[in-house]
């Protein structure tokens, strides 16, 4: 069997897939000959991508925040592709606040990206899985899903969230051939976190972009009667 064939012609939607982690699981995706419909912030980004990438990748600028452009994203992918066989929920915002700085409407920012838009995603994507007995839902955590850290209450919180999220869909949906898979990276340079959305150099000792996407590629390559719960991706030696 070519290695390929084992993911080629699915269709997945990507959110946050204009750079860093996003755009590298976008090209692998291509790569091994899927469709994907990528989402971002950064219009101009999306844009250029999706070129780079060619016919297999298209732009759908949305706001996960937003139910209504969710349902748009699914019509949109629907109407190209003809089907959906995944999601990668990988949108993601964060940063570190001492314990005294937090408030509600920051911790709303974040978990409405990061819990609230994932979640959203995956429920409206979920009636067309049941309807078809398969489908694919990959969340990308983080090793803080894990263990918190200083000034981490708003960001680990939520990805501890995602995590017992994954876990709850992974109890429900199995009946149904759905697979839910989290991804949880260490630190990777990228443009998470940064006020001007500019990417990070990368690290001769860090991970990269490209290590979290061979997970990704790994994990969707699986036959479908089985899959992987959650792994982790640390740096051998950061320090």
């Amino acid at each position: 069997m070519d290695n390929k064939s084992a993911i080629a012609g699915k269709v997945y939607i990507l959110t946050g897939g204009s750079s860093g982690l996003g755009k590298a699981f976008a090209h692998e995706l291509v790569l091994n000959l899927a469709n994907v419909v990528i989402t971002g912030r950064d219009l101009e980004k999306l844009k250029n991508v999706a070129s780079d990438l060619g016919a297999n990748c298209l732009w759908c600028h949305t706001d996960v925040t937003i139910d209504e452009e969710l349902d748009k994203l699914i019509q949109f992918t629907l109407d190209k592709f003809g089907k959906i066989d995944g999601i990668i929920n990988n949108a993601g915002i964060g940063g570190r606040l001492p314990l005294e700085e937090i408030t509600r409407d920051k911790m709303r920012e974040v978990y409405e990206v990061n819990v609230f838009g994932a979640t959203m995603l995956a429920a409206k994507v979920v009636p067309i899985f049941k309807s078809q007995n398969h489908g694919t839902i990959v969340n990308i955590a983080s090793t803080a899903s894990l263990k918190g850290y200083k000034e981490g209450s708003i960001y680990s919180s939520s990805k501890f969230a995602l995590r017992s999220l994954t876990q709850c869909w992974q109890a429900e949906l199995r009946p149904y051939n759905v697979r839910v898979i989290q991804i949880n990276p260490s630190e990777v340079p990228t443009a998470f976190g940064q006020e001007d959305r500019k990417e990070k150099e990368l690290v001769e000792n860090k991970l990269t972009p490209q290590e979290i996407a061979d997970v990704l590629i790994a994990a969707l390559k699986m036959d479908t009667r089985g899959f992987i719960p959650e792994v982790s991706v640390f740096a051998t030696n950061p320090f």
